[in-house]
């Protein structure tokens, strides 16, 4: 039995107060002493994603920005790239919208709503440090965007409204509290890890598929896995928006959650 590892970034693998991994690091080398694919699933851009995965020695396929585009590495000889093409030296599998059309499309929602509303390409780097608690060069790296656009969420429209404006624009969106991402219409992370999981040359593919996230962000990628399994907040508690999914839930937050729900997976 192999698994395979679809896991969220922020909050999940990495610590929601401080981005790191420390804790989860011998999990990750035994998964890559076992030949196990770790294919991290983000609304993180392939410019943020792509030190980290440095630092971590993973060379898989990692999906970005929402589930609208997996880049895989062109001698992965694990998947079948023929529905796949040439981008910035991976072969790449798109799902979102361009980032031009992702602006445009957040202009028209301004519009539609009445609102002036920030997107990322809207902020100086300075403004995008203070609201998200990024060092410079990591807010850079975000504002490198391919397929969406993130905005502040306004506070004085509801949820609903803003979705149906989106959905009548011919897009999709991902609310948040702070910020909401737009993306096109037939991106999602539920539907990038399924397209990837039939690239597998083995069919059926590596088994069981888990997948791990830890806000409703997460909800389409959770949903598209054998054994969702969901990490807590620093206070040991579950984001209302996931409480109704049949999960496993981490015993801790962050990085140490991750590693001791994986650990039960991990051969002897």
């Amino acid at each position: 039995m192999t698994p395979v590892v679809f896991t969220d970034l922020d909050g999940t693998l990495l610590n929601s107060h401080d981005y790191r991994c420390d804790e989860a690091i011998p999990t990750l080398t035994l998964l890559q002493h076992q030949n196990i694919p770790i294919i991290p699933v983000t609304s993180k851009t392939r410019a943020e994603v792509e030190p980290l995965l440095k630092d971590l020695h993973l060379q898989g396929p990692f999906i970005v920005e929402n589930g609208s585009g997996v880049f895989i590495h062109p001698d992965d000889e694990r998947f079948d790239l023929s529905d796949t093409q040439p981008q910035q030296g991976y072969r790449l599998k798109q799902f979102g919208c361009s980032y031009p059309q992702a602006r445009s499309a957040l202009s028209q929602l301004s519009q539609h709503l009445d609102l002036t509303l920030q997107g990322f390409g809207d902020l100086t780097v300075p403004q995008l440090t203070a609201l998200t608690g990024l060092a410079p060069h990591a807010a850079q790296q975000a504002q490198t965007r391919d397929f969406s656009e993130p905005f502040i969420t306004p506070r004085d429209r509801p949820h609903q409204t803003i979705q149906q404006a989106v959905s009548d624009l011919g897009f999709r969106i991902v609310v948040g509290d702070r910020f909401s991402h737009l993306i096109g219409p037939q991106a999602s992370k539920g539907t990038a890890v399924r397209w990837l999981l039939q690239q597998f040359h083995h069919s059926p593919p590596p088994q069981p598929i888990l997948g791990l996230g830890n806000s409703p962000n997460d909800l389409d990628l959770l949903e598209a896995v054998e054994v969702p399994i969901i990490i807590p907040n620093n206070k040991g508690l579950i984001h209302p928006g996931l409480q109704h999914l049949d999960a496993q839930i981490a015993p801790h937050a962050g990085a140490r959650g991750w590693a001791a729900a994986i650990a039960p997976w991990l051969a002897p």
